[in-house]
């Protein structure tokens, strides 16, 4: 029986620090968090504010380094830094789980997943004859829809969105009292995400379970959270009930992570994103007065000198001392407009025509992209959106030339052929296209200092002297924002964005006319997003290049493009510009991918939802390939029949049998 007037959760001036190389360094700061039973609580912040580490403390988590060494942390009543290992592993066993940000990392890739949520319900000492109904049951509660299927595979035979399922039943399977999601939606598209928060929302009703959702998509605090904190520098700096932190927030700090992001109908010909000034303080730095007076706009000599208390303002906690200032900060003029140049050249940077992509041997084929035909213009953004197994990436690597396209498809480079393969293209052509990728630690070789590797790349690209090339080197820091002290830095010793635009740095090093950017903020929090964005487009503007932009975030995806192509199993369902696409009409598939984004002001649209999951290109649908999916089917001309990609005018073009006046309008964001 749970105790609805005890806090399930329960941090008391809870401070934690680390030890590196003998020296102790500060990261949480007396922070106080209660969480009701039923309660959903989130907590925001830039990446390295302390989030993760406010989570692994609450399950004792924490690496060997770390140590709680102030306050208490207490679930329902029981103070965990007092327990023994036995007691301790008994809470987790029965009160808490924990959903991580990467279920690939969670899952053990050799273990089949129903041996896996088996092992839940041994440990809960489950007579052993019902753990495979146990686990069946769990996993039809977390919507899978074969539960017997699934049970037979390993990890790595399942989608990003299935893996999260999976992640999320084992948490689920013991009951917790506190249920923990760090980062549980972050690279997931944007149905399957809109999926994974109604299971969490329904779950949540159906079992009174506490939930601490850490996040930094603001959008998804927003839907998720009775209540919110927002953390600096390891300090909570503002609290209260989500609706009224986001619609009018108290403290400049929160202020500015809620103007990072992109707003409604505010595209990048309009005006900048707005960025919050410098960088978190490092971890252990004692600064005096307000932590966050460095970096805010409103600050003055009592900020710079005195450190704030937290006030109680009646509706929330703040930790500032002019909290009516926010306002002020609020109605800034905005950034001037940019000199944008219009990214319709009658001359294309790149033309496909016919594209195909198959792939498997004679006994077992499927085709990944078919019939694509594009058209990107100099300095033009195109945008690609669609679900995980859509084709986007693969379109990308088809015009990379990492991997070769079916006989009869054509990629034209400024007008002239390229050759299929990668190997077979000229150096000109081969500097013409590069790659930012969604994780810079993975494209980054750890073990090299940013100037070698961006110089490594440059003697790869270009025949200039080595005197050019550093000089070159300092061109392409200082255009990507790069102080050059980081010049002999390791990918390890930078942060995030700052790994982000060493990518970007690199692949602007042979003057590239065409860039494809896949994912490139999804992992980036909303004040380093702005900041990558804003980047990309003063690049395009200086140096008219233009961008293939790969995203499941359909926001920063209309923010940044120009035209939008909208892919499903390998076909272009909707193309023309992204006003026309947002606004509609548009395609039944566009319609359930806008309603399924949140939005910050707590207006969430109906959504529509899909059927099923994305059918098997092994064995695509007959006629429309979207048909088994489609709320608005219209019977046997859909099923049977695959429909002509029709142009409506201004370019914008929709693959459906319903005529374009019966085609739905926007319900999503904007």
């Amino acid at each position: 029986m749970i105790d609805k007037r005890k806090p399930t959760l329960k941090l008391e001036n809870l401070c934690v620090q680390y030890s590196v190389k003998g020296e102790k360094r500060q990261i949480l700061h007396g922070v106080n968090i209660e969480i009701a039973p039923g309660e959903a609580y989130g907590i925001v912040g830039e990446s390295g504010c302390g989030k993760s580490t406010a989570a692994y403390a609450v399950l004792r988590y924490l690496p060997r380094n770390g140590s709680v060494n102030q306050g208490r942390i207490l679930i329902n009543g029981q103070d965990l830094l007092g327990l023994g290992k036995a007691q301790l592993r008994e809470l987790r066993r029965t009160s808490v789980a924990m959903v991580y940000q990467d279920p690939g990392r969670a899952l053990n890739p050799t273990i089949r997943v129903g041996l896996q949520i088996e092992e839940v319900f041994e440990l809960a000492r489950i007579p052993k004859s019902e753990w495979a109904h146990r686990t069946e049951e769990v996993l039809r509660r977390v919507r899978i829809s074969d539960p017997q299927q699934v049970m037979e595979r390993y990890p790595h035979q399942l989608s990003g969105g299935m893996q999260q399922r999976v992640a999320i039943a084992m948490a689920l399977a013991s009951m917790p009292t506190l249920l923990v999601l760090d980062e549980p939606t972050t690279g997931l598209d944007a149905t399957v995400e809109a999926d994974i928060l109604d299971l969490i929302l329904q779950l949540r009703r159906d079992s009174s379970t506490s939930i601490l959702f850490i996040s930094h998509n603001l959008a998804v605090i927003a839907k998720m959270c009775d209540r919110v904190g927002v953390l600096y520098a390891g300090r909570l700096v503002e609290e209260g009930r989500t609706g009224d932190v986001f619609n009018s927030p108290r403290h400049p700090y929160t202020v500015g992570l809620l103007r990072c992001l992109p707003q409604r109908g505010r595209s990048k010909n309009v005006a900048p994103l707005t960025t919050i000034p410098g960088v978190l303080p490092p971890a252990g730095a004692v600064i005096p007065g307000c932590v966050f007076s460095p970096r805010c706009a409103v600050a003055d000599e009592i900020c710079r000198t005195i450190e704030p208390d937290i006030a109680d303002l009646g509706n929330r906690l703040c930790k500032c001392h002019y909290p009516e200032r926010a306002s002020i900060m609020a109605v800034v003029e905005p950034l001037p407009p940019i000199q944008y140049r219009s990214s319709y050249d009658p001359d294309p940077a790149l033309e496909i025509r016919h594209l195909n992509m198959t792939y498997g041997a004679e006994t077992i084929k499927f085709k990944a992209l078919h019939d694509v035909s594009l058209t990107l213009g100099r300095g033009e953004t195109l945008g690609l959106v669609g679900e995980s197994g859509s084709g986007k990436t693969t379109l990308a690597r088809n015009i990379l030339g990492i991997v070769k396209p079916d006989a009869g498809s054509s990629i034209r480079l400024d007008g002239k052929q390229a050759a299929a393969e990668l190997a077979g293209r000229t150096r000109e052509q081969v500097k013409a296209l590069q790659i930012v990728f969604q994780n810079p630690d993975s494209a980054l070789n750890r073990s090299h200092t940013v100037r070698h590797m961006i110089n490594r790349t440059i003697a790869k690209l270009t025949n200039i002297s080595k005197r050019d090339r550093e000089r070159r080197v300092h061109e392409l820091t200082r255009a990507v924002k790069l102080s050059e002290r980081y010049l002999d830095a390791r990918p390890s010793q930078l942060s995030g964005g700052l790994k982000q635009r060493v990518a970007i740095a690199r692949a602007f090093s042979g003057d590239p006319r065409i860039v494809v950017c896949d994912e490139p903020t999804s992992a980036l929090d909303v004040s380093v997003q702005a900041a990558i964005l804003n980047l990309l487009v003063e690049l395009q503007n200086s140096k008219q290049v233009s961008f293939i932009f790969i995203s499941h975030d359909l926001g920063v995806v209309r923010y940044l493009s120009d035209r939008i192509a909208v892919l499903y199993l390998g076909r272009v369902m909707e193309i023309g510009p992204a006003e026309d696409v947002f606004s509609g009409p548009h395609h039944p598939y566009t319609e359930a991918l806008l309603s399924s984004v949140p939005s910050i002001d707590g207006k969430h649209p109906e959504r529509v939802k899909l059927d099923g999951e994305v059918p098997s290109a092994l064995k695509p649908p007959s006629g429309c390939v979207f048909h088994t999916r489609c709320s608005r089917k219209l019977g046997s001309i859909c099923e049977n029949t695959a429909p002509d990609l029709v142009a409506l005018g201004n370019l914008h073009a929709i693959r459906c049998h319903i005529p374009a006046e019966q085609l739905p309008r926007s319900r999503g964001p904007g």
